[in-house]
């Protein structure tokens, strides 16, 4: 009896389903059944579940109450498998690997539905073209001895068996939603903007401090339209080239402080304000769409609500039920851990081993105790600020952590040169422009509206010339790449531990993830998080000296977890 069987939902609403051998050829005959929830409910002894795709097929399952332990997703494989073969951006679909697989015309990848505010969760239609199920175990076939071809086909594999788990997650985390107080919400907002107008206008702090930056200047000013804000500057005698606060709020003028204040409370107003509560979310959940790997560094992503860009003053609106508890973890430098992981410097392997601060360790021994030019050096390799105080902080750190410094330098070298980079799994970076806008809401990779840098500077889908843009962005990913495949086993590894409990996971972001449980199960879930990392931790790196501690916090409010 194998432990692995094939699903695919057929076009008449029934489903079929095949077990399937180690080749990932099948097993034993495929079978036509009416009810897809029945088909896998009556296999419990199925370990793995191979399917074309998770957001298809999951969100039923779990509609219907049928947990599924583990999947293989043909379609996020063939992502993974694509980008590992200098492929990246090729329609991905089951329908176009199948076309590829047969030498046949390949069909683009269709366009990606937008979310639906307030949705229970994805909708169930599948996005792509019905495959049938002996076509799919085709192209699984077909992985699987593309898989083998890869450089190390047993950390591809890992890659692929977490990503798939990823998927999983995602789908449980999109029907459990993070839980939402509207009451505190609306009180946080009249709070911080005031009363609001008829007819949608602004509320009336906006209003005063637009008026405040008006007399500041003189005459009429849009304080939410640059152009009009760089005019009005320019006719006070002040040459600035954008309205970002780091240009702004260093000028000595009396519109600055109105100016600074209008633009914070502004984006609440637009991003998290009256509307967005009304649109996203519905009985005591918000629920934005959760996307595992949506970005090319293994970064989720949510579609639509802004799910990971929620404001620490609106997090006070996230509150756990009656009797339940929020667990809050958080990852200590993550950043420096990996790069010690995966460069296996035996120096700063010790150093992330140890039970104290990472920077302060490193600190003791390149830079004679100043954590903060610690902080900035290791920070500085890895995004590649090696200019100016960098460049000294660089070679200070490069005489006591020789590999590690070595590690993210041939990256930067390989990403200049056009050469494919991969994490310590095998995820893989393109080899020059073509990911565009893909490579946004990477750490250290400021969006369109942050104020913090320039983003023509760091992503290089805006320059595909610069061969140096491209080394920083490569030097940073094989960092952050692998910090997200640590993740992903993190996750794999936190859903198992929770599997027995009520305790539900309700938010992830890159470093931080968010349990919701009944105040009796927070004990278990705190030690599940320690051991889950620990585990993650082995099951990526191996056995390192490495440690990946969590700062993690039990409160009933989110913002009180920082």
């Amino acid at each position: 009896m194998t432990d692995r069987w094939a699903l695919a939902p057929a076009e008449d609403g029934g489903v079929e389903v095949a077990p399937l051998g180690p080749d990932g050829l099948p097993a034993g005959p495929v079978r036509r059944e009416p009810d897809l929830a029945e088909a896998v409910r009556g296999r419990p002894e199925v370990a793995r579940w191979v399917w074309r795709s998770t957001a298809e097929v999951y969100p039923r399952l779990l509609a219907t109450g049928v947990r599924v332990e583990r999947c293989y997703d043909i379609e996020d494989a063939e992502t993974l498998l694509l980008g590992h073969a200098g492929r990246y951006g090729e329609p991905r679909s089951a329908a176009a690997a199948l076309a590829r697989l047969r030498g046949g015309p390949v069909p683009p990848d269709p366009p990606q539905r937008s979310a639906e505010p307030g949705a229970q969760s994805p909708l169930f239609e599948p996005q792509s073209a019905h495959v049938p199920l002996a076509d799919l175990i085709e192209v699984y076939a077909d992985q699987q001895r593309r898989h083998d071809a890869t450089a190390h086909p047993d950390r591809m594999r890992l890659l692929t068996a977490a990503e798939s788990a990823g998927m999983l997650v995602a789908a449980e985390m999109n029907r459990a939603g993070l839980p939402w107080s509207a009451e505190v919400h609306r009180g946080v907002l009249h709070e911080l903007l005031g009363e609001r107008y008829a007819g949608g206008g602004e509320p009336r702090r906006l209003a005063e401090l637009a008026d405040e930056v008006s007399a500041a200047f003189g005459r009429r000013v849009r304080p939410d339209l640059p152009a009009d804000v760089i005019k009005a500057f320019a006719q006070a005698g002040i040459k600035v080239r954008s309205t970002r606060r780091w240009e702004i709020e260093s000028l000595d003028h009396p519109a600055v402080k109105p100016l600074v204040e209008y633009k914070k409370l502004y984006r609440i107003w637009v991003a998290h304000g009256w509307s967005w509560l009304q649109d996203w979310v519905r009985d005591g959940r918000f629920r934005p769409e959760f996307l595992a790997g949506g970005t090319v560094t293994g970064r989720w992503v949510t579609n639509g609500g802004g799910g990971l860009q929620i404001p620490k003053v609106i997090r006070r609106a996230v509150v756990a039920d009656p009797g339940w508890r929020l667990v809050v973890a958080d990852a200590d430098q993550m950043e420096p851990r990996v790069l010690a992981a995966i460069s296996r410097d035996p120096g700063l392997m010790e150093v992330a081993g140890r039970e104290s601060d990472l920077y302060q360790s490193v600190s003791d021994r390149a830079f004679s105790g100043d954590r903060d030019q610690a902080k900035l050096a290791v920070l500085g390799a890895v995004y590649g600020q090696t200019s100016g105080d960098g460049l000294k902080n660089l070679a200070a750190l490069r005489r006591r952590f020789p590999l590690a410094v070595a590690y993210v330098d041939e990256a930067a070298r390989a990403g200049e040169e056009g050469r494919l980079v991969r994490t310590w799994l095998g995820r893989t970076c393109p080899p020059a422009a073509g990911a565009g806008e893909d490579l946004e809401e990477e750490a250290g990779i400021p969006t369109a509206e942050d104020d913090s840098d320039d983003r023509q500077q760091w992503v290089p889908g805006y320059a595909s010339t610069n061969a140096r843009a491209r080394g920083r962005f490569a030097r940073n990913f094989v960092v952050q790449g692998s910090a997200a495949d640590w993740a992903l086993l993190l996750l794999a590894a936190l859903r198992q531990a929770c599997a027995g409990m009520a305790a539900e996971l309700v938010f992830f972001q890159h470093d931080e993830v968010i349990v919701h449980c009944p105040k009796e199960e927070t004990e278990a879930v705190v030690a599940a998080i320690r051991q889950a990392s620990e585990l993650a931790g082995r099951l990526t790196f191996g056995d390192t000296p490495v440690r990946f501690p969590f700062t993690t916090a039990v409160v009933e409010c989110y913002a009180d977890a920082k």
